[in-house]
């Protein structure tokens, strides 16, 4: 105990039975000053790394960066060589008008309508389910949720994302349609409602988790300003959490739909392979029946024996660039919505 000393009852000392250590003063202008003139050059944590590890980052973050777009770009050469090639053979408005896809059968048809009208069956149906699910999950984890609660349910529900899509497909042939069958008995084994069904379960999570952390990112001071005035907490979730976290949501709406819309393995395994136009007028056979989606059609051409230099192999590509063109599209779209009603917080 000799660099402790008990301090003195006095007035301006320290309580009696209170113990500190010994106090020892430092040379001024030593480096080890605490001199309030120094206390910046003892606490800077802004020292750079050497120059030499830093040009090594920074060349590795752009090289990174390059063949990001590189790689982006060369898709779409090829998609664009290839298609043009295609189109050399086939007029575009014919492909782009035409209600009858056969590539294989002779004669052969290069109508993409067919295939367009699955694509769109199975994204309205599966968003049907997913988006308000959807919101309802992040909503709950977002507002309702115990802090214990939120951290088991979050990743439960994040992990629905990382099931092998050919699961899923599988899940629909095998349960889901059957169950189906109860209800609709004549609902064909291959169908568009199951496929529906199981994309919807598949991008409920991107909803759920990106639109959970859009509604927590706003600000707590706005909900308690709302229950200042004496709203309820579902009217403020409603009117002011809500519409404040909307630009993140929309985001996780066009996320999600372009998943469905790009879908492979649950399409081709659940809805069929049978393109055919979408009938506002006789939807119940459309639902209960096989379509065929654009991704499911480029799988059914990658894995057939066509030639490489056939038309009909070729056709895969101008498929490949619909796609394409449909999905940046979308994210433009959800772009210029994201930046309309973004909200901007200090």
């Amino acid at each position: 105990m000799r660099n402790l000393r008990r301090g003195s009852a006095g007035a301006g000392g320290p309580a009696a039975g209170c113990v500190r250590p010994a106090a020892r003063s430092l040379p001024v202008g030593e480096p080890n000053s605490v001199d309030s003139g120094d206390i910046n050059a003892k606490l800077d944590l802004t020292e750079p790394i050497r120059p030499g590890a830093e040009r090594v980052v920074r060349w590795l973050v752009f090289v990174c960066a390059v063949l990001t777009v590189l790689i982006t770009g060369g898709i779409v050469v090829v998609l664009l060589v290839n298609a043009f090639g295609f189109f050399a053979d086939i007029p575009v408005w014919e492909f782009l008008s035409g209600t009858r896809w056969s590539p294989a059968i002779q004669p052969a048809e290069f109508g993409v309508l067919p295939l367009i009208s699955g694509t769109l069956v199975i994204t309205v149906g599966s968003a049907a389910i997913a988006l308000p699910l959807g919101v309802a999950a992040a909503v709950y984890l977002s507002e309702y949720a115990r802090p214990g609660i939120r951290k088991v349910l979050k990743p439960l529900l994040e992990i629905l994302a990382g099931v092998p899509t050919v699961v899923y497909g599988y899940l629909a042939l095998v349960y889901i349609t059957p169950a189906l069958a109860r209800i609709f008995p004549t609902i064909s084994t291959f169908n568009a409602l199951s496929a529906s069904i199981v994309v919807g379960i598949m991008i409920i999570p991107l909803v759920a988790s990106i639109s959970e952390d859009a509604m927590r990112a706003v600000p707590h001071s706005l909900r308690m300003a709302s229950y200042g005035l004496g709203a309820s907490k579902f009217s403020t979730i409603v009117r002011v959490v809500i519409p404040a976290a909307f630009s993140g949501i929309v985001a996780s709406f066009i996320l999600a739909l372009s998943r469905a819309i790009g879908e492979t393995m649950a399409v081709t395994i659940a809805a069929g392979q049978n393109p055919k136009l979408l009938s506002l007028l006789n939807l119940d056979e459309t639902m209960l029946g096989p379509i065929e989606t654009m991704t499911a059609a480029m799988v059914n051409i990658g894995t057939s024996e066509l030639e490489g230099e056939a038309t009909a192999y070729k056709s895969l590509f101008a498929i490949g660039l619909t796609l394409f063109c449909i999905t940046f599209l979308m994210n433009i779209i959800g772009a210029l919505v994201t930046s309309r009603y973004k909200e901007q917080y200090e």
